[in-house]
């Protein structure tokens, strides 16, 4: 829209005193907030923290197991005695003691290959969760996203409907000096008093929005400042890939069918360590004890003491366990079987929510085109109706509804521009190449 010199140098000067006051939030600031503070990011982290703790050796069981134990025991006993040459003792009150420490090991040579499996599984799960971990992170700047570009969308808005409203402030200043010189009533003074009121109305209700809009974005930050900020409102579109090559990669990097193929590998595992109950365990022990006797008078040994070494192997095989062992693998294969259908059922999602995705990104593109296309016909019929507005060819109801056809075409390629944006954002999500692309 066209306004004076005098109004331009106006909105120049506070245009920069307002970049100075607040700061800008850039797209890369954003992520990098987003995936550092977010709830939901740090929670998933820790969940990947606590499976790779139970992925290590630690938690394997090769390790062997050592325990150690002492005791003490006191007696004071009321004893009588007959020796077998005759000889009766009668010991009243008689103290002996008993002492004991050992330090024991335990470590299973072979359980019919069980941990060996149940590692194999631990490490696969620990990859699961760090796939569910960028599950919720891709998830989290996606909402990030929807939010910013909605705070972009409504800064932009109310940009334009602030100029909308210094155009309407000058038309009235220019009614009233037509009504001061009698070349118009008073009722081009009241109309245009009305749509100032009308566009003040909607710069009000802009601003709430754009506050609240920006209070959603703290919440997915995670932050807690009071400070206003700015966002970034240019956009790029940056995918670079070919339909048929952004498709194969939904089928081989979408994070859902990952997780899919990894419970598949899990499954496979877990018929495996189910199967290895058939098998017997063999287990190795080993001890350091010592012991110490103090006996009472009544005993033959006054003192004994005992230290030393031992060890054995010791064999379990549960030949029937009353078929638990088979029913736990039986369901072990229909969980696997459970996962193999998964995973066609999610490889025909992909490809309907990919096309879909597709089809979306494009239109939303094509329509943002027309759009910013559509931006220079209704300036070109604002700027003629002005021009006509001026020399009284064209009455206040007109150059207002030229006024409001040009705002609305603004309005609608904001919006276009940023539905385009986050469509391309959901299809490099469902292709798997959302954190390989620069924001």
């Amino acid at each position: 829209m066209k306004i004076t010199k005098k109004i331009l140098i106006v909105l120049g000067v506070l245009c920069c005193v307002n970049l100075q006051a607040q700061n800008v939030l850039t797209k890369e600031e954003a992520v990098s907030k987003a995936l550092e503070n977010n709830y939901g990011v740090q929670i998933a982290k820790n969940d990947v923290a606590v499976a790779e703790n139970n992925a290590s050796i630690l938690n394997s069981g090769y390790l062997p197991t050592v325990t150690g134990n002492a005791g003490a025991t006191y007696n004071l006993d009321n004893t009588e005695a007959e020796f077998s040459n005759g000889n009766v003792t009668v010991l009243n009150g008689a103290e002996s003691s008993r002492y004991n420490a050992s330090v024991n090991l335990n470590y299973t040579l072979f359980d019919g290959l069980g941990r060996r499996y149940n590692y194999k599984r631990l490490k696969e799960q620990y990859q699961l969760t760090e796939l569910q971990a960028r599950e919720t992170i891709e998830n989290t700047i996606i909402q990030m996203f929807s939010v910013y570009y909605n705070v972009a969308q409504l800064s932009d808005n109310l940009n334009t409907l602030e100029e909308t409203l210094i155009v309407t402030k000058d038309r009235l200043v220019r009614a009233e000096y037509q009504f001061e010189y009698g070349q118009n009533t008073k009722l081009e003074v009241l109309n245009a008093e009305v749509d100032i009121n009308n566009d003040s109305i909607n710069i009000i209700n802009t601003k709430q929005q754009l506050k609240n809009a920006k209070r959603d974005l703290k919440l997915v930050l995670g932050e807690t400042f009071t400070e206003d900020y700015d966002v970034e409102t240019e956009v790029d579109f940056t995918l670079q890939f070919q339909k048929d090559s952004l498709f194969q990669q939904a089928k081989s990097r979408n994070v859902a069918l990952l997780q899919t193929e990894k419970n598949i590998a899990i499954s496979k595992l877990d018929i495996n360590s189910g199967k290895s109950a058939y098998l017997p365990t063999v287990g190795l022990t080993g001890s350091y004890g010592w012991n110490k006797n103090n006996n009472n008078a009544a005993s033959f040994l006054t003192t004994s003491t005992n230290t030393g070494l031992s060890g054995g192997l010791n064999l379990s095989w549960n030949l029937f366990d009353g078929g638990a062992t088979i029913n736990r693998v039986r369901n072990a294969k229909i969980n696997l079987e459970t996962q193999q259908l998964q995973k066609e059922n999610i490889l025909l999602s992909i490809e309907r929510d990919f096309n879909n995705a597709w089809d979306d990104y494009m239109n939303k593109l094509e329509i943002y085109n027309i759009q910013d296309k559509n931006i220079t016909t209704a300036q070109n019929n604002f700027d003629r109706t002005q021009e006509k507005f001026k020399i009284g060819q064209v009455n206040s109801i007109e150059f207002r509804q030229a006024q409001i056809n040009l705002l609305n075409a603004e309005l609608s390629r904001n919006q276009a521009k940023y539905d385009a944006k986050l469509a391309e954002l959901t299809l490099l999500q469902i292709s798997g190449e959302l954190l390989n692309v620069q924001f």
